[in-house]
């Protein structure tokens, strides 16, 4: 390896990096659009749905790549919560108690509610997150005594969001696989009796790209999710609207891992080009006179989603839009997209 690749490869992963600030600011941002636009009830089934695919999806896979499927239900179930979230650079801590018990802990600051978001998050929406993965486990892995246990919740002003997998010693019924005990408190984290991943099949490249995956991963199953639960056209204006606020509030921050500032319409699409190359796509760009091309070929995001709708693309037209009117205020940019409604698309910018 010669000495300029190791300083490219470091460029690639501040862009993934990046292209992880703006999706995670995004999620963030449609459950705060939920809950201010359509109330709390329909913000807590929105993420009780996102939550629920997800772990639907992601769990069982997850607990193989990991590595923990040899582990007692209650241990594999918190480490896989400690570890894939630990890779997505997520503060989370981990406690073993029995084979029966194992605790997780998610300590200030929250990732998911950065920042000031988390005064906007009511119980509910967090209560439903936890609904739809965490009290699911037992279910997936076929064990009908696996439940958990939530002490603590930071948006109620407690020191954490806490609680821990309980293999009870019968079945449970399904309003018992989440229960809440406020009275009681994780014991103290210590980092060397957690668990770690093997260094040998997660090294650095791989940790970048899942870093940066972690984020892009909820908003693949967040646009499809709200598409079925609010119709085409609500959905697809509540992901514009929230895309445009995120990309105009975080284009400094994003563009900085890219090396860009503000600009004219020619440093726009440079920089679009640049963003859509870092989230996996293939894409290409042109000049024609002053007006400048950017043709997206695929959007790898939602590529393998069964049920996608035309909609879903106004996560990216929002984002663009915003981003282009922090990057410069007379900059446009319009999306053409296939027959379809789907990828490929170009975008003009001028």
């Amino acid at each position: 390896m010669t000495d300029a690749q190791p300083e490219t490869q470091q460029a690639e992963w501040r862009r993934w990096r990046g292209v992880a600030e703006l999706y995670h600011a995004y999620f963030t941002g449609l459950i705060l659009t939920m809950v201010t636009r359509r109330g709390t009830p329909d913000a807590a089934e929105f993420v009780f749905r996102v939550f629920r695919r997800q772990q639907q999806e992601r769990f069982l896979p997850g607990l193989e790549k990991l590595g923990l499927t040899h582990l007692p239900p209650a241990v594999a179930a918190a480490q896989y919560h400690y570890l894939s979230n630990w890779i997505g650079g997520v503060h989370v801590e981990y406690m073993y108690e029995t084979d029966r018990k194992a605790w997780i802990r998610y300590p200030p600051p929250r990732w998911i509610w950065k920042g000031t978001a988390i005064c906007g998050v009511p119980g509910e929406v967090s209560r439903a997150m936890l609904r739809g993965w965490h009290a699911n486990n037992g279910v997936s892995l076929g064990n009908p005594g696996l439940g958990f246990v939530c002490t603590k919740q930071s948006v109620d002003g407690q020191d954490g969001l806490e609680g821990y997998y309980c293999e009870y010693e019968h079945p449970i019924d399904v309003d018992q696989r989440l229960v809440f005990a406020r009275h009681l408190e994780a014991p103290l984290f210590d980092p060397a009796l957690a668990p770690a991943l093997p260094v040998s099949s997660w090294p650095k490249p791989r940790l970048e790209k899942a870093y940066r995956n972690y984020a892009m991963e909820y908003v693949r199953t967040a646009a499809p999710v709200l598409v079925q639960l609010l119709g085409p056209a609500e959905a697809g204006h509540l992901l514009r609207l929230t895309g445009k606020l995120i990309g105009m509030q975080y284009f400094d921050e994003v563009a900085g891992h890219f090396a860009c500032g503000r600009g004219d319409a020619r440093a726009f699409a440079a920089f679009l080009h640049a963003l859509l190359v870092a989230q996996g796509d293939s894409a290409e760009l042109s000049q024609s006179g002053a007006v400048f091309e950017v043709r997206q070929q695929s959007w790898m995001l939602m590529a393998d989603v069964g049920d996608r709708h035309p909609a879903c693309a106004g996560v990216l037209q929002g984002l663009f839009e915003g981003l282009s009117a922090a990057c410069g205020r007379r900059i446009g940019v319009t999306m053409t997209a296939s027959d379809a409604g789907l990828a490929p698309f170009i975008w003009t910018i001028g």
